[in-house]
């Protein structure tokens, strides 16, 4: 209600067209009630058959970043890399979730990068996110890698950092956590990573307090996920952070971003942008990462590129 102003216009048409007819002893409708927090709270617990359609959009979605990293070489187009995740959508009966995001090197540092046209030059790092729908069921997973295929040490540093933060999230993800668990551990994670090569000084405390880290990584660790990428549910219940149970869907992404002639930052870091993220499900007795498929480890992924 409120979201479609046609659709409220025809409503409150109706209802003047019942209050027409009221002398005749029709009953007129005196309240509205909002369904929405019922329906939303229903698509938060995924069925057995809905996590099937999830299960294979994430399998489709995961031959799709392991083809892209399989064919990257330099001299490449972005577009020319997008396009393989359409046509392995397409042969799987199977649609863009979203707009891809296939940003090469500075474009990786900019959070909702689609134009996906430049080169892909030598030395640098591609970030791709993309993930497909399979009848109405989204996926949605990041993977950045070497264009060339190897990593340099500066991206090295960079991308362990990210990774030890995606790990600490998803240990979060459990029965009896709650929803910003995985983000208070991915941001921890993150700041003593940034620490430990110098990029932030200070306490490991106060820099979190602070939220120092924000200069590198300004978004949250992740979102609902089912029958749309960012999917309904509320993340608070009252005043407190919703309890993971059973059935719920959500993404796991922390990422490190450094434009160049980032203040205070040396040169070989520059243009260096990272996020890694999986679809992970919340079982009985823990989580299940369904896009698990995609290397994600720097010696998984180096040698997949290497053939």
């Amino acid at each position: 209600m409120g979201q479609y102003p046609e659709f409220d216009q025809r409503l409150i048409g109706w209802v003047n067209h019942i209050k027409a007819q009221s002398r005749a002893g029709v009953h007129v409708p005196s309240e509205f009630v909002s369904l929405d927090y019922v329906l939303h709270d229903i698509r938060l617990y995924k069925s057995r058959e809905e996590l099937k359609l999830m299960r294979r959009a994430a399998s489709i979605s995961a031959r799709a970043h392991q083809q892209a990293m399989r064919i990257c070489k330099p001299g490449l187009f972005e577009y020319q890399i997008a396009a393989e995740f359409d046509y392995e959508f397409r042969k799987s009966n199977a649609v863009h979730a979203y707009s891809a995001i296939v940003g090469g090197g500075a474009n990786g540092c900019i959070l909702h990068y689609t134009d996906n046209g430049d080169p892909l030059n030598d030395g640098d790092l591609l970030l791709i996110d993309a993930g497909c729908e399979v009848e109405g069921y989204a996926s949605d997973i990041t993977r950045t890698f070497p264009v060339n295929g190897k990593y340099s040490a500066a991206q090295r540093e960079i991308y362990e950092i990210v990774l030890a933060a995606q790990k600490a999230g998803i240990r979060k993800v459990k029965p009896g956590n709650h929803w910003n668990d995985p983000h208070n551990a991915a941001v921890r994670a993150i700041t003593r990573g940034l620490m430990e090569i110098k990029l932030l000084k200070g306490s490991l405390a106060r820099l979190i307090k602070e939220r120092a880290y924000r200069k590198f990584y300004m978004h949250r660790t992740g979102h609902w996920l089912g029958l749309d990428v960012h999917d309904v549910g509320d993340y608070k219940v009252g005043d407190q952070w919703r309890l993971l149970e059973p059935g719920m869907v959500l993404t796991i992404e922390p990422g490190i971003y450094i434009p160049a002639k980032s203040k205070g930052v040396r040169r070989k870091w520059w243009n260096i942008g990272i996020r890694i993220e999986d679809d992970v499900l919340v079982t009985r007795d823990g989580c299940e990462v369904l896009s698990a498929a995609v290397p994600k480890t720097i010696q998984d992924i180096e040698a997949l590129m290497a053939g």
